[in-house]
């Protein structure tokens, strides 16, 4: 399948943009382009949420409402990165973020749907 590493985590101040990025290994061979890409974040005692996703050739970034206008997903087939950039960050936004990886497009916050994940990077806002 392939293996995901997040980096690009930290403490940062409210207010600040963030890039994190997410380094994949395709040992199997398959090329990473083939997969959709979703990031997702856990808040402090709350459920694992999603918050982006992009198709194989990313040209279809889809974000929830939550999120949408400071988050930015991209990729970089030739190099095998995912990106997420935050925006205008919160105190919110605060929370444990991860990358994965998923075979279809579409129902993009069903985090039974992806079959690889990274381990996550923390980014802890401070206002």
């Amino acid at each position: 399948q392939v293996r995901l590493v997040e980096s690009g985590g930290g403490l940062v101040q409210a207010g600040d943009s963030l890039t994190l990025s997410c380094a994949a290994n395709t040992y199997s061979g398959r090329a990473f382009s083939t997969y959709t890409m979703g990031w997702f974040r856990r808040q402090p005692g709350k459920e694992r949420d999603f918050v982006a996703a992009i198709s194989g050739n990313g040209k279809n970034p889809y974000y929830p409402g939550s999120v949408k206008g400071r988050f930015t997903i991209s990729r970089d087939n030739a190099k095998d990165i995912l990106y997420l950039r935050i925006d205008n960050l919160r105190p919110e936004d605060t929370a444990e973020y991860y990358c994965a990886a998923k075979n279809f497009w579409g129902r993009h916050s069903n985090d039974a749907d992806y079959l690889s994940w990274g381990q996550g990077t923390q980014v802890t806002v401070s206002s």
